[in-house]
């Protein structure tokens, strides 16, 4: 069911470029593996802010790795979990994994079973979306609701659900140090400014619709 829900998402769900994720990559990377590249998008972009770039991809629907697959160094079709024994050990300089992670039934098997694929100073880089952004926390909290959609932090093929806390505490367990973890995509509503001035800044994670990690392996 989970493939079919899926695989009937519209084009554009496979298209999204992240421009906000691309300062985050490190400026020495050379090699950059893409996990969940839709149809190639942000790698293609990468390439043409530096042509250097080696990108590979993952990306589990069959039809957008193909097209993926002619934009990027190279592209497997499946889940990352299928292909991690397909992805060469201590190569990559910079793993991605944007808004992946909470479509896995194990992200922290994933985490830690990608190690060894990062070079000595690799780095895992993600985006996860925020349960307690402020939408969502309205819905929960105030309405009762726990409704699905077809897209965004309530998307229907996500198996996990993360917080700014929980985020660092998955990679901390499975053996990372983090380097950088902030919000992206900040809410441009009034309303949770409004509630962080009266509880004195308490609510401050739900502004953010997604949280980038940074993190090295613990050496």
């Amino acid at each position: 069911m989970l493939d079919k829900a899926y695989h009937q998402k519209p084009d554009e769900y496979f298209e999204s470029v992240r421009k906000e994720m691309v300062g985050f990559l490190p400026s020495d990377a050379v090699r950059v593996l893409d996990v969940g590249c839709g149809a190639g998008l942000f790698g293609e972009y990468l390439i043409e802010k530096n042509p250097k770039l080696e990108i590979w991809g993952v990306e589990f629907d069959k039809d957008a790795a193909a097209i993926a697959d002619k934009k990027l160094e190279k592209c497997f079709p499946g889940g990352i979990e299928e292909n991690l024994k397909n992805i060469p050990d201590n190569y990559f300089d910079c793993i991605f994994f944007n808004d992946v992670l909470e479509h896995l039934l194990d992200p922290y098997t994933v985490l830690k079973e990608i190690q060894p694929k990062l070079a000595k100073n690799g780095v895992v880089i993600s985006s996860i979306p925020n349960i307690r952004y402020f939408r969502n926390f309205n819905e929960l909290v105030m309405k009762k609701n726990w409704d699905y959609t077809d897209s965004g932090v309530m998307d229907r093929t996500h198996f996990r659900f993360f917080t700014y806390k929980s985020i660092r505490k998955m990679f901390e367990e499975q053996g990372y140090e983090i380097i950088l973890h902030k919000g992206l995509n900040r809410t441009k509503s009034i309303r949770p400014f409004i509630l962080n001035f009266f509880f004195l800044g308490f609510f401050w994670d739900i502004l953010y619709l997604q949280f980038a990690t940074v993190a090295k392996v613990k050496r």
